[in-house]
């Protein structure tokens, strides 16, 4: 399920840069409806990145959890005499 999120969020992140880039190179500044509509994809652009940043660094930290680093867990670890 987490892995659909951020695929979610990536493909809404790249449609909001096809705004942009619109807005910047392209005829979208002439259309009303349009500049309003890259004015939301531009502060949208700003949350989903920092969005898709906080659960990728929640992903990658779960495994710290109750002492076990991932794929270092301290259960399978040798003890030595």
């Amino acid at each position: 399920m987490g892995f659909a999120i951020i695929i979610f969020i990536r493909i809404l992140f790249g449609v909001c840069m096809v705004f942009i880039i619109g807005y910047i190179f392209g005829g979208f500044s002439k259309n009303p409806t349009l500049v309003s509509l890259t004015k939301v994809a531009a502060i949208l652009a700003i949350i989903l990145f920092i969005a898709a940043n906080g659960l990728l660094m929640r992903f990658a930290f779960s495994g710290h959890a109750n002492g076990k680093a991932g794929w270092q867990c301290t259960e399978h670890k040798m003890k030595l005499p």
